[in-house]
Parts: C-alpha cells; structure tokens; sequence
C-alpha cells in the first residue's frame, strides 16, 4: 500500500488509529522434535518477523517449543527443565517487541502434566492456558502424558520465573488506555472439535473478541475443508477473531504428517491462510469494532444465566510490567493504515458467480413477497408507474416474476407512462417497449392539464420550478395510480429504493406511497445489477432496452429537459454519487461505525475515484439528508425485507423523526 495516496486524511487517527483494527497471524515456526533449544530460537525468529510486519497478537502451535510428537519423552525430566529454561529465554529476547503470543509447552505441577499455550507479552509470561479436552482416540494418546485442564478456575503456579494462573478459559485482557476491546482467549486444538469449546465462555463470560487455537492436527483425506469450516463457524457463532495455527514442518512423521495450514477468520469470513506445507505466517487486521457492534447489536448474545465459574480474566500490557512502563504502545489501526479491502459496493457480491446467484434470490423475494400478498388479498390486477427509469423497471420485472408465480396473466398488470414537464422521448418510449414486450398493459395518461390546472388552484407560477413544481407532479402521478388501482380493485406497486429513503429523495405521500413497496430494501448499486442480471436473462428485445434503461441518468424527470431533448435533472448532481451514499449507508446502519470511520474507509475504497474532499463534502449530506428525512421513513407502506439493511419502521429501524444530526455533523466538521 502506497502511505502517500492517503496522506493528510485521517484527523488523529494517526499510527494509533481510533478504528480498532488489530493486527493478528497464526504462524507455524520450523522445529525438530525435542530440540528445545532449537525450537526456541525458531519461535523468537518468527516472533521478530511478525513484529516486523505489525503484528500485535501471534498464535503458534500446540507444544511448538518441543515438538507436539515427542511421545513418551513428555516424562521426561530434562525435557521438562529445558522447556522452563528456553521459555525464559523467549521472554527475555522478545522483551522489547510488543506482540502477545503463545507458545505451546508442556507444564509439570505436583503429580501432574499439562499440555499448554503459554501467553507471553513484552517479556513477561502472563498465563498458562491448559488444555481441557484430550483426546485418545484414533491416533491420539493425549491422556498418556497429559491432565486434563483443571475443572474450576485453576491455580497459579511458578514457571520460567514468574508466579502465573494455569487453567482452561483463561482471557487475556489489554490494561493499556483505550484497548479494553482487546481481550484474548486461547484454547489448545482438541478444545476447538468438542461439543461445548472454553471459547464459548470465554466469549460470553469474559468478552474475549480475539480466541487463539494452538494446534497440532494432522493431515488427511478432507481434513482441510471442514477445518476451514470449523474455524469460519466458531468465529461467526462467537463474533470473533479466530487464529488457529498449526503443527508443520518438524514434526515426526512416523505415522502422521502435519501440513501447517494457518487460519484468520472473523466473523464466519477467513481472511487470511497459508498454503498447506508452506510454515508460513497467515496475517490479517480484525475489525473489533465491527465485532463488538456485531454482539451488541444481537439480542440473543448474552451471558449464561448460571456461569460454568471456568472463566478468568488476566491483565497484560503490550509496554510490558507497571513498573517498566513509560507509554503505552498503541497497537490499533486506523482504515487508513489497515490491511484489508474495503469493497465500493459493499451490497454487491465481488464473485460474478455470487453475483448472478444473488441477484436471482433476490428478484425471487421481491416476487415471492408481492405474490403472498396479492394472494391473501384475492386481487388480480396491479398497477405501476414506469417511468423509464432503474427502480419502476425493477419493479415491473419483479410484478411480472409474482404474476407468473400466481399464473395470473401479465394483462393484469397496468404499467402507465405519465409525461410531465421533465419526460423525455428516450424514457417514455422505454418505458412502453418494455411494458408492451413483457405482455403487460400499457397506458399513457398526460399529467400536463391536471398539473397545469393545479397550479392556477393554488395560484402557483408555472415558470417558477421550484419544490411546488417538482412535488406536484409527483403527486398527480400517485393520484392517478391510486385511483386506477381502485377502478381495477387492484394494488399500486411502490417503486421507491433503499438509498432514495435513506436519502428522502422522494415526494411525501407522492412517490414515497404505494400499496407494496418491492423495492423498499434495495440500494440504488444493486438496482443496477439486478436489471442487468435480468436483461442477460429474458435476452432480445427486452435486453435491449433495458440496457437502454440502465445508461439513462438517474432522473425523477421533474423539470423540463435541455434544447435537445435530452434530461435535465440528475439526482446525482443534486444528492450525490448514490455508489458513496450506498457505502455511507451500509456502515452506518450494519455496524454503527463512526463518521471518522466510515471517512477513512472511504478515502481508502475510493481512491482515485473521489478525492477527500468530495467524500467529505457527501458524508455531510448524507448525515444530515438522513436525519432529517426520517419523518418519510416512518410511515413507509410494506415492503420485503432482502437484506441486512433495510429502514422498515417495522422492523430493522426505530428512529425518532426529531432526532439532531449535530453530534454526527460536528464530528465530520472535525474531520476538514
């Protein structure tokens, strides 16, 4: 990444970022069974590596420091004293990098063995996590050697010079100012393939968003997809970052091999992994931010009623010891500095293949929404005002799709072109092409007389284009498909997207009323996608022009068209880029990020697009269009929801029409 494309535009959101993406890896270091020695210093090279990359947080294999194969020679005594001894030695080396990590080693105390992830930090060792769920079967003997974690909260003990709890469901929070979301569990291999994980409480009781897995599983025939399964899974049910490193290289292969595949998921998406064999380091920036939105957002995400009491919190700090402390090493990222893509549209699949997948779902539950209610109310006929434009076409395909799936005649859709002052010969006869090529009914009615008549009625200068004007024909155009609807018994069929209700470009009680609204919960960069998807779909004519449709500007087509005919009035010369509003939209509402986020994101998705200013200038028009036309979004008819954003009333967002954008507004002002 290129640090100068972005120069200058985050307001103190600096190397500490104020974002809250943390740089993690799950890493498999090179080894030789009971080398200890050996094996140390191959954990305090890939530490320095992934300090060298940024990394804040490092997950190593399950007992990596000896090997997870060395077999009966767990019981021995030198083996163990060399463990303790090279553990120090990692803690000391590593004393002046900031970065957590684990390092698999088994732990003798009194009569038993365990077999733990070791937490270190900036030469400290802060905990021992012990693994609770040995196995022994198949090729496992696990219990040969090992104890079994102990049951309640563990104990503390004494090893490579310090005085640290050992246990299972250990959570290693971050003291340091601002970081408290960093808070890390860890869970040794088997843990993960049981019925009940440590990491389920560690995440419920304990808050723990980031869960490490020191592993040492070897390879088979499938092994690889339902591990990548397992991993996305548990990081989606637990809305978590989940690191799981692997055994590799080293390991002994007298009956097994281990290929040291390393895993990043978030949130049932894995962001980063290493070819098998590779002993590479699989890096990723976690979004905590997105992952505490994720919970808090979600009801059902709560603490168990009766704690299994297996949980404990330990305090670390990436400075190191209190009183070796001078500042605190800032380890979260702005979007400015973070790893990761952000997509331009995010509501788009980037796979053509998802995306034609998606598109047909979606068409198929606008269709499916509209079909049950046309059925429950036993009516025939529906009508549409197809303008010409992206959103009344989308909503003639979707009306003909619930049609066919009633096995009603496409007769019984009236699809009415209403010329005003803005119409131009190009929409209007796309508009009659598609309908009479689709089967439909198809009828022009003039708003011109009923608009001009009006005027005089409320003694309105028709030379005077201003709201009147616009609003106007808006609402004959209702008026007219309200009435038709009743002459038919039929339904008007709403044509209104997400992003105009986000944005409240449309006429109250005009366009934004209908009967059904298919197209309440799809945002203007997916309308696009969708007509397109359809137009490859019917081919012909029907492509055509409906290729047609989708190189037409945006346009409500309100005021009257240039010299030569051609429109006017662009919505996106008035409102904005609607591919910006969409992206403002989607963060906003899906994970509640801040201005300043959502800002530094953009910058970031959008360079060479739009320039800081721009974006910045359209962020404000979008919080404050937002808060202020929420008075529209209160009384929307019904609509399908699609999505995972919509602005139902009813259902996905309750918002006070008189609520104040100034807390919002003054935080983009910050950002100039």
């Amino acid at each position: 990444m290129d640090e100068l494309v972005y120069a200058g535009v985050g307001n103190g959101a600096g190397a500490g970022g104020g974002d809250g993406f943390f740089r993690v890896a799950a890493a498999t270091p090179r080894i030789r069974v009971a080398d200890v020695e050996g094996n140390a210093d191959a954990i305090i090279a890939t530490v320095r590596a992934a300090a060298e990359r940024g990394v804040s947080a490092l997950a190593l294999p399950e007992l990596c420091l000896t090997g997870y194969t060395c077999a009966d020679l767990f019981l021995d005594r030198t083996l163990l004293r060399s463990c303790e001894r090279e553990l120090s030695r990692i803690l000391a080396e590593t004393a002046e990098l900031p970065v957590f990590f684990t390092v698999g080693v088994p732990v003798a105390h009194g009569s038993a063995l365990y077999n733990c992830a070791a937490a270190c930090c900036a030469g400290r060792l802060i905990g021992l996590t012990a693994k609770a769920y040995l196995p022994n079967y198949g090729e496992f003997y696990e219990r040969r050697w090992f104890t079994p974690a102990p049951l309640r909260g563990g104990s503390f003990v004494r090893f490579a010079g310090g005085m640290v709890p050992l246990g299972s469901g250990l959570v290693y929070r971050c003291t340091d100012p601002g970081m408290g979301a960093v808070a890390i569990g860890v869970e040794v291999c088997e843990d993960l393939w049981v019925a009940d994980p440590p990491s389920v409480a560690m995440a419920l009781e304990q808050d723990a968003t980031v869960i490490m897995n020191a592993s040492a599983s070897d390879e088979v025939i499938g092994k690889t997809a339902y591990r990548h399964s397992l991993v996305s899974q548990q990081s989606a049910r637990l809305f978590c970052a989940y690191l799981y490193a692997d055994a590799g290289e080293g390991e002994s292969t007298t009956d097994l091999v281990f290929a040291g595949e390393n895993l990043v998921a978030e949130n049932g998406s894995i962001l980063a992994r290493t070819p098998l064999f590779s002993c590479d380091m699989a890096v990723a920036d976690v979004d905590l931010d997105r992952l505490v939105a994720e919970r808090r957002r979600s009801t059902t995400w709560q603490r168990p009623l009766f704690s299994r009491g297996g949980t404990q919190e330990v305090g670390f700090s990436f400075a190191g010891a209190p009183e070796e402390r001078a500042e605190a090493t800032v380890v979260l990222r702005s979007a400015l500095e973070a790893d990761r893509v952000f997509p331009q549209a995010p509501f788009v699949p980037e796979d053509r293949g998802d995306l034609a997948e998606r598109c047909e779902e979606i068409l198929n539950l606008q269709a499916h929404g509209l079909a049950t209610r046309l059925a429950h109310t036993s009516t025939r006929h529906a009508v549409i005002g197809l303008s010409g434009g992206l959103d009344s076409t989308l909503a003639l395909l979707v009306t003909v799709r619930a049609f066919d799936l009633l096995s009603l005649p496409r007769k019984g859709i009236t699809a009415v072109s209403m010329p005003g002052f803005g119409t131009t010969v190009r929409t209007k006869t796309n508009a009659q092409t598609l309908a009479e090529a689709l089967g439909c009914d198809f009828r022009e009615i003039s708003i011109h007389a009923a608009v001009e008549q009006h005027f005089a009625d409320i003694g309105h200068d028709s030379a005077k284009t201003d709201v009147t004007y616009e609003n106007s024909q808006a609402r004959e155009r209702t008026q007219i498909l309200m009435d038709l609807a009743n002459q038919q018994g039929g339904f008007v069929i709403g044509t209104g997207d997400l992003s105009e209700l986000a944005l409240g470009w449309a006429t109250y009680n005009g366009d934004h009323m209908s009967m059904y609204a298919v197209n309440a919960s799809v945002p203007k960069t997916l309308v696009r996608h969708l007509v397109r998807y359809a137009a490859g779909v019917f081919g012909g004519q029907i492509e055509e022009t409906l290729l047609d449709i989708l190189d037409t500007p945006v346009s409500p087509e309100l005021l009257p068209p240039t010299g030569d005919g051609q429109i006017a009035q662009k919505t996106e010369d008035l409102v904005g880029p609607y591919e910006l509003h969409d992206y403002f939209l989607y963060y906003l509402l899906r994970f509640g990020f801040m201005p300043g986020k959502i800002f530094r994101m953009a910058c970031r998705s959008f360079a060479g697009s739009y320039d800081r200013e721009t974006i910045l200038s359209w962020l404000r028009v979008f919080y404050r269009r937002f808060f202020a036309q929420q008075f529209k979004r209160s009384c929307l008819p019904d609509g399908p929801k699609v999505g995972s954003v919509t602005l139902s009333p009813r259902g996905d967002w309750r918002m006070p029409s008189d609520a104040s954008a100034r807390v919002w507004l003054a935080e983009i002002d910050d950002l100039s």
